[in-house]
């Protein structure tokens, strides 16, 4: 059995486009014996609690949540997690009990979220209760997006409306490095199917900054909110929100700065490069570009035709083990080829991981002598 009286609490969603609130999520807590609430989450993952009392807890937190929600502004949402593992104890075709619940509330389905969580569960019989979650117009958002391989099965099997991000990915994304791209490939990936992204557990500016990033419709987290007995104004986090909006903003603009500043040196560099593209010792050197890693040469369709110059032991020095290699598949080089072929002008590629250093670089190019040749310029890009 369950020790504590269960008590349904609310997180809210930040919507990033207002900074109002545009809904809330339920999340079950246990009243104890002196007043105080804790977390319910550590039964739902304890593999010893019996089924049959978390069922219980789970349909009474929902409960109270319909009922308190319609005390909420009409223009919210709330989510309402269901777990999977439940599924597999029903009849075809039986009465959803979730869905009884929400036709006694009164609330028009169109508010409300189901919000599949859990790894586990029968997932064949899933995407057949999601079918009819949506036929009674209620929308599905998957949990802990990029958990484990099996949600990208789950994107598409049931079509979610929104894709919450697992929080301990997103949290290591936020800090940078490897993760960070996965998490902004997800996002895109969710974007492309049509998803909202909602970020949760965002607790500081990073975060927030990192969840903007990547395209976050919503965000959820202490930086903002607790979950909550009662609800808070729909605008009770807007001017916190357009500060840290505008310190977003302010930091974008400052790299769009550097790297203006760095294509006014990438210009010059190529001025003073295009005069001596045979030499094996540029008079150019990183003490003046810190930025370059190094400089070859390709034909127009992909192919390199000079060695690489490297700067080492205070030299340029020439490693041949790339001539003859083809680049015409890497995605600078088919933006130079659409973005700098006609006007011969200098095109910047977007920052990518060099397969062979795994360096964060940028390649910076140009087509001379009548577009016969393509030079290049690698670029570190983990400065910039």
């Amino acid at each position: 059995m369950l020790d504590g009286q269960p008590v349904a609490v609310f997180q809210p969603f930040i919507d990033t486009a207002s900074g109002q609130i545009a809904g809330v999520e339920a999340l079950a807590r246990l009243r104890d014996a002196d007043g105080h609430l804790q977390s319910a989450g550590p039964l739902f993952a304890d593999p010893k609690t019996p089924a049959a009392a978390l069922r219980k807890l789970d349909r009474a937190v929902r409960e109270q949540a319909f009922a308190r929600f319609q005390d909420a502004p009409p223009d919210w949402f709330l989510s309402v997690n269901i777990s999977p593992r439940w599924i597999g104890r029903l009849r075809p075709q039986q009465a959803l009990p979730s869905l009884k619940q929400l036709a006694g509330s009164a609330i028009d389905p169109r508010r409300v979220v189901f919000e599949i969580t859990e790894l586990g569960g029968a997932s064949q019989r899933l995407a057949a209760v999601a079918a009819r979650y949506r036929e009674a117009g209620v929308r599905i958002a998957i949990d802990d997006f990029g958990a484990g391989y099996s949600q990208l099965d789950r994107v598409l099997a049931l079509h979610p409306d929104i894709l919450k991000l697992d929080m301990r990915l997103f949290k290591e994304a936020a800090r940078g490095g490897p993760s960070g791209e996965v998490v902004k490939a997800l996002a895109l990936m969710a974007e492309k199917t049509g998803c909202w992204i909602i970020a949760e557990g965002v607790e500081t500016e990073a975060e927030l900054h990192f969840a903007l990033e990547c395209g976050a419709r919503f965000v959820q987290g202490y930086l903002f909110a607790k979950p909550e007995l009662a609800f808070f104004d729909s605008d009770a986090f807007v001017e916190h929100f357009a500060r840290l909006r505008d310190a977003y903003v302010q930091k974008k603009l400052a790299e769009r700065m550097r790297l203006m500043a760095l294509r006014r040196q990438l210009a010059e560099l190529f001025t003073q490069l295009k005069s001596d593209t045979q030499s094996r010792a540029p008079a150019v050197t990183p003490a003046t570009y810190p930025w370059l890693l190094r400089l070859y040469q390709c034909d127009r369709h992909g192919t390199q035709i000079t060695p690489n110059l490297e700067w080492r032991d205070g030299r340029w020095q020439a490693d041949d083990r790339y001539l003859g290699h083809n680049w015409s598949w890497r995605p600078y080089f088919y933006q130079l080829l659409a973005e700098g072929w006609d006007e011969r002008r200098l095109v910047l590629s977007n920052t990518y991981r060099d397969a062979t250093t795994n360096q964060y670089c940028l390649t910076a190019g140009q087509f001379i002598d009548d577009g016969a040749r393509l030079l290049l310029v690698d670029i570190d890009a983990s400065g910039l």
